[in-house]
């Protein structure tokens, strides 16, 4: 087995693991969408959220992750196997556009963009006895 053969091979199980993640990410979120799983996260006095959008906040979630991953296999075989301006700049076309659709992704999760921080609870919030 070779160099070359063996970054493939864990560039193609890179991949099988992000693809798998958004399949199991897909199915698991249903049941827990149905059972009404909340977000730890949700800001004080937030109205829990429906089915229908628990559902997308928990596919995005597993969709990030896959993508994460696959731009990962494509980065091990770009880089280690075959570094030519050509794959580079393919590799850097689909790191763009994977890296939008996390972003949309995280927007729609979250309501905020990936760089923002997270909205913090005001102090009447915190002390209701003030």
């Amino acid at each position: 087995m070779d160099f070359r053969h063996i970054i493939e091979t864990v560039g193609e199980f890179v991949d099988f693991a992000g693809v798998a993640v958004m399949v199991i990410g897909a199915v698991v979120s249903i049941p827990l969408a149905l059972r009404g799983h909340q977000p730890r996260n949700l800001p004080a006095g937030a109205e829990n959220l429906s089915v229908y959008r628990l559902y997308r906040q928990l596919l995005g979630r597993s969709i990030l992750l896959g993508l994460e991953l696959l731009v990962a296999a494509d980065i091990i075989r770009t880089v280690a196997v075959t570094p030519t301006f050509e794959s580079v700049g393919v590799l850097a076309i689909i790191v763009l556009i994977r890296t939008f659709l996390s972003f949309s992704l995280e927007l729609e999760i979250t309501g905020r963009w990936p760089w923002q921080k997270e909205p913090r609870v005001s102090d009447s919030a915190e002390a209701p006895g003030r």
